[in-house]
């Protein structure tokens, strides 16, 4: 009996995990509006980012899930101190589930969450 939870713990955590990863195709088309990024644009690939990245852990409306609730973070942290979060991680949160140029998009996105 305590195998079988066992394995069922450990088939579970793998799951979550698994979701809070990168599935390697973020969007070929992020910023392909005519060479041009409006706020607009930029906002939709930084949520399609997120999107991709991040809501198995925060929520697909940012209410939290496994991890915190973001709805409000731009009223915590700073653009610079969630960027630094989503890069290098910390408080149960792992390092580098984006990379530096998406982590940036994102960070600015979630900054303006007040």
């Amino acid at each position: 009996m305590i195998r079988k939870l066992l394995v069922i713990g450990i088939a579970s955590l793998g799951l979550v995990l698994s979701g809070c990863g990168s599935s390697g195709d973020e969007s070929s088309s992020e910023d392909s509006s005519n060479g041009s990024t409006s706020e607009s644009t930029s906002s939709a690939s930084a949520e399609k980012i997120f999107s991709n990245n991040c809501t198995s852990c925060h929520g697909d409306n940012l209410e939290g899930a496994s991890a915190p609730a973001l709805k409000n973070i731009g009223s915590e942290l700073s653009q610079d101190e969630i960027s630094d979060q989503i890069k290098n991680g910390g408080g149960g949160m792992p390092p580098g589930l984006i990379s530096d140029d998406k982590a940036e998009k994102v960070a600015s996105w979630l900054a303006k969450k007040k």
